[in-house]
C-alpha cells in the first residue's frame, strides 16, 4: 500500500521525486492552480507560459511533465489539468481533484515519492486528494512474473514486475496540516478507504482458476481474523441442508461448490444496523444458457457485489464507526455441465417460494434472492444488495453509471445523494408494477425472467420479492461500472474499479451519525 503523510513543506522545499501541481483553462491561457504558488515562483512566473509552450491547456486529467526550475529541492515537476477554473470565491470540486490526483499517480508510475501541491482549501479538499492520489497509484502484479518462475496463488500471489511499473511508493500532501484534527482524521480515513477498495479492485482481477467461492471465502475468514469480525460460511451441506435453492442451484454445475458467507462488525455503542448483500459469482459462463462468444472474458468480475461488500465491512471496521454492518457473500460459480441447472428447472428458494428458471444466466438473482431473505431474519435497519446484475443496466446508464431501485423513495434519493457526494456516478431507477406480470410462472410461483424491455428493472423486482416485509431495501445494480476496459482515466485503472465501496462506507458513515435525510 502506497505511503500518505501530511506535510509542512511547501512545493519548492519538498524532498521528493516529483512535485505535482494544478493547472485549469482560463479566460485566455492556462492558469496555474493554488498550491502551484512556490513552483511558478521558481518559474519566474512564467510557468503557465512554459506549459503553454509544452502543449499543455489546462484539461481535466492532462498530465505535463517538466523539468524543475532552480530553486526547487524536486527535479521533476507534473502538471495536471483541473479543467475550467473555478469563478473568483469558488473552489475546485472535490471529484474533479480526487481525479487529477489519480491522474498524476498513475503517471507516476515507479517514482519513490511526490509531494501533491494541488489546492487544500480544507480537510475535506485534502481527503479527495489522498482518495484520488492511493487509489490512482495501484497496480495488480499478482500474475506478473518479469520472466521468472512462480506460481500465482489466492490474493497473495507472487509479487513480480520491476520497480519501473511499480506504484507510487509514497504520497506527500503538501500543506496538509498534520496537526489539524480534521485533516489528519481525512488523511486516515483516505488510507482506510483506499485500503479497502484495492482488495476489492483485487480479488476483481484475480484469476477465475484462483479465486473460487472457496477461496473467496478463506479470503474472508482472514480478513475476520485480522480486525475481529464474526464470520459464519455455510458450505455446500449446509446450503442444501438449509434449502438454500439458489445457491445450490446456480453452482451445482460447477467443480467449485456455492459458499454463502455472512460477514460482521459491530460497536457496542452501535443503534443501528445494515446488511449489505453482495453478488459473488466468482466466474459467469451463462451455465446452459451460455453466453456467446466475446462475452466471456470478462465474466470473472461477477463477484464484484461481493468484493464491494466484503471491502465495506472490513473499512467499518478499521473506521471503528457506531454501527452494526453485516456482509453476505452470496458466492457460487456458474457453469455448464451434465450436472448444471436447465431452462424449466423448477428451484424451491430459502423463502419457501419456488422459481422456475427460463435462463440460466439470469443467475446472480437467484442466489441474491436467498441471501436477501437470509439477512431480512435478522430484522435489520436497511438492507443494501450490490450485483454486477444486467446487461440491460449497462444498454440504460452506460459504463460509468449504476442504477439504484428501492422500496422507498427516501432512501433510493438518500444513496443516489450519497454516491454523488463520494464521486461515484448513479441514477434512480423505477420500479414499475406492470412489469411483475411477465414473470407470471404456469408451474411455480415466479419466473427468473420477465418482459425482455428494462430487464434492469425487471430483475430488481425479482430481488424485491425476497425482501423481508417492512424492511427498508435498496438494490445497486453497478454492472457498468464495476469493471473498466477502457483506457485509464484519473484513478481509474483498467480492469476492477472497486465501484460502490465508498457509497457504501458513506451510508455506514450516515447511519452511525443517523444522518440519513
Amino acid at each position: 500500500m502506497t505511503a500518505l503523510t501530511l506535510s509542512t513543506s511547501s512545493a519548492a522545499t519538498a524532498r521528493a521525486d516529483a512535485v505535482v501541481v494544478g493547472v485549469a483553462k482560463g479566460a485566455k491561457s492556462v492558469v496555474p492552480a493554488p498550491g502551484a504558488e512556490a513552483v511558478d515562483e521558481a518559474f519566474g512566473g512564467k510557468l503557465a507560459a512554459v506549459l503553454e509552450t509544452l502543449g499543455a491547456t489546462g484539461a481535466e486529467g492532462e498530465v505535463t511533465k517538466l523539468p524543475a526550475a532552480g530553486g526547487l529541492k524536486a527535479p521533476v515537476v507534473i502538471a495536471v489539468g483541473l479543467g475550467a477554473a473555478p469563478a473568483k470565491g469558488d473552489a475546485y470540486d472535490n471529484e474533479t481533484l480526487r481525479r487529477a490526483a489519480g491522474s498524476a499517480a498513475r503517471a507516476l508510475t515507479g517514482t519513490k515519492k511526490a509531494g501533491f501541491a494541488l489546492p487544500l482549501e480544507d480537510a475535506e479538499a485534502a481527503a479527495a486528494v489522498a482518495e484520488g492520489a492511493l487509489l490512482g497509484a495501484y497496480a495488480f502484479t499478482a500474475y506478473r512474473t518479469n520472466g521468472a518462475k512462480k506460481s500465482a496463488k489466492g490474493a497473495k500471489a507472487a509479487k513480480g514486475g520491476d520497480s519501473a511499473s511499480a506504484p507510487l511508493a509514497e504520497i506527500a500532501l503538501i500543506g496538509g496540516k498534520p496537526r489539524d484534527k480534521e485533516f489528519k482524521a481525512a488523511a486516515e480515513r483516505a488510507q482506510a478507504l483506499a485500503a479497502e477498495i484495492n482488495r476489492a479492485r483485487d480479488l476483481i482481477n484475480m484469476a477465475p482458476n484462483d479465486l473460487n467461492p472457496k477461496s473467496f471465502a478463506a479470503e474472508a475468514q482472514a480478513a475476520a481474523k485480522e480486525f475481529g469480525l464474526k464470520i459464519e460460511v455455510l458450505d455446500e451441506k449446509a446450503l442444501k441442508k438449509g434449502g438454500y435453492g439458489g445457491l445450490i442451484g446456480v453452482g451445482q454445475g460447477a467443480d467449485a461448490p456455492p459458499r454463502l458467507v455472512r460477514l460482521a462488525y459491530t460497536h457496542p455503542k452501535a443503534a443501528k444496523t445494515l446488511a449489505l448483500v453482495g453478488k459473488g459469482i466468482t466466474y459467469d459462463s451463462g451455465g446452459i444458457s451460455l453466453k456467446p462468444a466475446g462475452h466471456n472474458e470478462t465474466m470473472k468480475c461477477d463477484m464484484s457485489g461481493a468484493a464491494a461488500v466484503f471491502a465495506t465491512v472490513t473499512c467499518a471496521a478499521r473506521l471503528g464507526l457506531e454501527v452494526n454492518v453485516t456482509g453476505w457473500l452470496a458466492l457460487a460459480e456458474n457453469m455448464p455441465s451434465g450436472n448444471a441447472v436447465r431452462p424449466g428447472d423448477v428451484l424451491t428458494m430459502y423463502s419457501g417460494k419456488t422459481v422456475e428458471v427460463l435462463n440460466t444466466d439470469a443467475e446472480g438473482r437467484l442466489v441474491l434472492a436467498d441471501a436477501l431473505t437470509r439477512a431480512s431474519e435478522e430484522s435489520p435497519d436497511a438492507i443494501v444488495d450490490v450485483a454486477t446484475l444486467t446487461g440491460a443496466m449497462v444498454l440504460a446508464l452506460g459504463n460509468r453509471t449504476f442504477g439504484i431501485m428501492a422500496n422507498d423513495e427516501a432512501f433510493r434519493t438518500t444513496i443516489h445523494e450519497i454516491s454523488e457526494e463520494v464521486g461515484e456516478q448513479s441514477w434512480p431507477m423505477p420500479m414499475p408494477a406492470e412489469l411483475r406480470k411477465g414473470m407470471d410462472s404456469t408451474v411455480a410461483d415466479i419466473a427468473n425472467m420477465g418482459e425482455r424491455m428494462g430487464g434492469g428493472l425487471v430483475a430488481g423486482l425479482f430481488l424485491k420479492e425476497f425482501v423481508g416485509e417492512g424492511i427498508t431495501w435498496a438494490h445497486l445494480d453497478i454492472a457498468g461500472p464495476a469493471f473498466h476496459e477502457g483506457a485509464p482515466f484519473g484513478y481509474t485503472h483498467k480492469g476492477g474499479t472497486g465501484s460502490a465501496v465508498r457509497t457504501l462506507v458513506r451510508l455506514a458513515e450516515r447511519t452511525a451519525s443517523g444522518d440519513l435525510g
